[in-house]
Order: C-alpha cells, then structure tokens, then sequence
C-alpha cells in the first residue's frame, strides 16, 4: 500500500510543477528535495533500529509520513511547498525502508538473506506498477499546463495516495499484534552489564565490539563500490519516475500511457526480484549485479527517444525494468553481509544515506541537463552513471 501510494504520488508531483509553470531546472530541485531530509538523518534513523524492540512502530510512523506528505502536496500552492512536501514523503519512505530492512536482516537466515531481501523488494516493484496505473487513470488523456479539469485530476490522485499510506499505518500495527515480533532488538554496540550480547536467535557475540562508525563501515571490503551500484540504480529509478512523464509532454503522449509505461517497468522489476532465489542459486552476486548495472545502462538510453513507438519503448523497458530490479536487494545482501551482524541496521542506513546522496546530486545535474537537451538529456546522464559503476564492479577483482 505504501509504495503504491508513493509510485502514484511522484509522477503526479511533475504533472503538479508543470501546472505550476516549473523548468526543467525546477523539476530537478524539487526531485532532489526527496532525499534532502533523509541525507541527514539516515545514520541516526539506522542506529535507532538496531537498538528498537518493536520495529512495527518505527514502519507504521513510515507509513504515516507518507501519508501526510502526501495531503501536504495535495494543498501546496507554489513549487516552493511542493519541494517541502517532497522533503516530507522522502522523510517518511526513508523510516518506513530502514525500519522494514532492519527487520529482514534481524529474521532472515544468512543463506536466505537475496531471496528475503528480493521478496521485501519485490513487494517495492508492486507499487511502482500498481501506483503509476491509477495516477494514469486519474489523470486520464488530458495534456497541456494550464486546465481546471486537470489540476481537480491532479489534487485527486495526490489524496488517494494520501489515504492509502495512512490506511497502511494501523494494518501495520494490527498485523503485528499477535504475534508480537522478536522482543530483543538486533546486536548492540559493546556489552550490557547484565552480560554478552544476545542476537534474536540467541547465539553470544564477542563480550566487545568495534562501534559502527560511518568510517568504519565505509572501510569494509566492497562496502563503497556496493554503494555507488545502489546509488545509480535507485537514482535511475527517480529519474525515469520524474522524466519520463516530461518526456510524454514534449512528445505528445498523454499522462494514461505514461502511466502503463512506468507500470510495465515495474512488473519487469517484480520478475526479476521474483525470480532472484532461483538466480541467486546459480550466479554469484557480483555477476547478478553487473547483469543489473550494465542491461539498465544501455537498455534506458532510447525509452526518451521512442516514447511514442510502444513496439520499441515497451521491450526496453521490459530489459530496464527487469535488470533495474535486480541491483537493489542485491546491494543490500551485500553490505549487510560486508559488516557484523550487530551492524546491520547501520550499515543499512550508511546504504541509505549514500542512495540519498545521489537522489540529490543526481536529479539536480539531471535537471539542468535537461535544460539544453530535454527530459532524455536526464535519463541519458543516469544511463551514464550506471555504466560508470558497472565498468568500476568489473575492474574491482
């Protein structure tokens, strides 16, 4: 329900700025604005899972920030509300992920760690194709920048996706009643003076432990470079979520058929997370995540270009979406795995702060690129920078 409503809320918020006469440049800032509250607080966010008993609460909180982002967006006037509105749903997906991926490495087995993360995400891709569907339906076949009937569309679709992330709230809190989860939170940093640590399934950890610095975490084996993978990769994703529809306007194509684009990448994304137990079982990670990085990177540099021809844009981005999908449960596995267990949530959040990173950084360039060069001038700049991590993973030995 959550990443329903948020992959129906995003697309909606280009169609709202393009209402409001933003740029390019504009829609740039206002995308990188998602990520600017959780750039700051991703660390302290991950370190509170480790230590959290009931991270049901810390998923409904989540779960309620969208929802509330979401209503902000709804009511904003100016392109200035709807960047601070943006900065609160980017908030509230950052509780709502970190709190949900914690729980995943605190309950999966280490050998089941892809196949957890790839369902977890897999539930992810559900809403990018299920969310973007019914912003198509709400918006229907109307175009131009300038209509009552659409900004009364517009407003609609942000309130449903309001109202189905505040929905998912109390589900949340209700389904985890009975039974209740685990009642001890993941490993902690150093040794209770009641005695050694005790992870959920009860094994002793050593009586001391390294704390989980951001420099020691980044100086983990691996850890950076998986990093950039996961940075690219999300990056990508918020690209062609914001672009995309720009792309549609500068061809003609109407919000409905926008909407089924993003839709058929998101089923491709849930194939592939869906098929990645059976994957896992017969390729290494590294060669699972090079398949994402480089099939993304080349198959995405000619949807902009081929919107309006479904015989050509649909099977790119099928391979996109497919390969897309890939790389995120991947890069988890592989930094969670890359620290000690009682660091997990940490490291996550470390993960999370570096996908922040690049969801400004990105979006920002990408807006500006745009300018000069159009919405595929953006989406060509993250093919770019997913090729870039793939040529670095396959010189790393």
């Amino acid at each position: 329900m959550t990443q329903t409503a948020l992959n129906l809320v995003r697309p909606v918020t280009t169609y709202k700025l393009l209402a409001l006469d933003a740029d390019t440049t504009t829609i740039g800032l206002v995308t990188a604005a998602y990520a600017l509250i959780p750039l700051l607080s991703a660390l302290p966010l991950g370190r509170l899972s480790d230590r959290m008993r009931r991270l049901s609460r810390l998923v409904a909180l989540g779960a309620a920030l969208l929802g509330l982002g979401s209503l902000a967006l709804a009511l904003s006037s100016s392109i200035a509300l709807v960047a601070g509105a943006n900065a609160l749903l980017g908030f509230g997906h950052l509780v709502f992920t970190i709190a949900g991926q914690t729980l995943i490495t605190r309950h999966a087995r280490p050998g089941q760690m892809n196949a957890a993360f790839g369902w977890f995400t897999a539930a992810y891709s559900a809403g990018q194709l299920v969310g973007p569907l019914i912003a198509g339906l709400l918006l229907g076949s109307s175009l131009g920048t300038v209509s009552a009937e659409r900004s009364a569309s517009i407003t609609v679709a942000l309130w449903v996706g309001a109202g189905l992330s505040l929905l998912a709230a109390p589900i949340v809190l209700f389904r985890t009643a009975r039974p209740p989860e685990s009642t001890a939170p993941a490993p902690a940093v150093g040794t209770p003076a009641g005695g050694p640590e005790q992870p959920d399934d009860g094994r002793s950890l050593p009586a001391r432990q390294e704390r989980a610095t951001l420099s020691a975490i980044l100086g983990r084996a691996g850890v950076p470079s998986h990093m950039l993978a996961s940075l690219s990769l999300l990056a990508m994703l918020d690209i062609l979520t914001a672009f995309l529809p720009l792309a549609g306007e500068e061809a003609g194509i109407p919000p409905a058929q926008i909407g089924v684009l993003l839709a058929i990448r998101g089923a491709a994304s849930i194939l592939s997370r869906s098929c990645l137990p059976w994957l896992s079982s017969r390729l290494s990670s590294r060669t699972l995540l090079l398949v994402s990085l480089y099939g993304s990177g080349v198959a995405l540099i000619f949807p902009p270009l081929t919107v309006g021809q479904p015989w050509i844009v649909v099977p790119l981005l099928v391979i996109g979406g497919f390969c897309l999908g890939l790389g995120q449960p991947l890069t988890m596995t592989l930094v969670s795995t890359a620290v000690p267990d009682g660091w997990r949530g940490t490291a996550l959040a470390v993960r999370l702060t570096g996908n922040r990173v690049g969801q400004v950084v990105m979006p920002i360039t990408a807006g500006f690129l745009a300018a000069p060069l159009g919405a595929a001038g953006a989406i060509w700049f993250s093919c770019a920078v997913l090729l870039v991590s793939a040529c670095e993973k396959t010189a790393r030995r």
